[in-house]
């Protein structure tokens, strides 16, 4: 089974490799950057959380598939440009996935998913100290939330800037939602920002419940359409 896998790694990457050719290459895929791939890396990831939804294995396979390929066009625009290999980028997940479950891979005394959860945040935060260091920056506490991507849907990232901070002891950062302020963009990115704090003091999940919502609306037209 091992072979087979590696047999369709390589041939994934061989034609990866044929397709960027200068010479002999697609054109579209000779004139992709990192910047222009972006989206359609993120909407694959979404395509896979659909598929996983919907309990459908057949389209889960394909869209991992197509997830993969997102890696490996990465990969290999990286590698075009002397920055790394997909090999590279193997070897540093393995790397950290090692060195993130000691209960597995030394001798450190794990035996619960609290346990594991609890060292596996304690090692997030030395190397992101360590980083910090690296590069100059004071507070490692700072960079937990600067480290939050800017391209994750806004709720998301809310909800996990909101986590880090308390995690962090950065202190409730969230603004009061203010009745009877006349509504603008920034009011109203006030007001998300703290019923995203109140969803989380509640053990609610703003997204989810935005999700369920849209469901709701589009329940609602279908029966208006009728």
């Amino acid at each position: 089974m091992t072979e087979v896998r590696e047999a369709g790694v390589t041939r994934l990457l061989a034609i990866m490799a044929r397709l960027r050719d200068p010479k002999t290459g697609c054109p579209w895929d000779l004139e992709q950057t990192f910047a222009s791939i972006a989206k359609h890396t993120l909407e694959e990831a979404y395509e896979v959380e659909d598929a996983i939804r919907g309990g459908d294995m057949d389209a889960l396979r394909d869209e991992l598939g197509d997830l993969l390929l997102q890696v490996v066009f990465h990969a290999r625009m990286a590698e075009e440009g002397g920055h790394f290999d997909f090999d590279a980028v193997a070897h540093a997940i393995a790397d950290k996935l090692v060195r993130r479950h000691p209960g597995i891979f030394s001798d450190a005394e794990i035996a619960t998913v609290e346990q594991q959860l609890a060292s596996w945040e304690q090692i997030k935060q030395q190397e992101r100290a360590a980083k910090s260091a690296a590069v100059g920056v004071k507070s490692s506490k700072l960079a937990a939330l600067e480290e939050v991507p800017i391209g994750l849907p806004a709720l998301t990232r809310a909800a996990k800037l909101l986590r880090r901070a308390e995690r962090e002891g950065l202190g409730d950062l969230a603004p009061r939602a203010k009745e009877g302020v006349a509504l603008d963009e920034a009011a109203l990115g006030d007001a998300l920002l703290a019923l995203v704090a109140r969803a989380q003091s509640a053990g609610l999940d703003a997204e989810d419940a935005l999700r369920a919502a849209n469901a709701r609306l589009l329940d609602r037209a279908r029966e208006r359409a009728k």
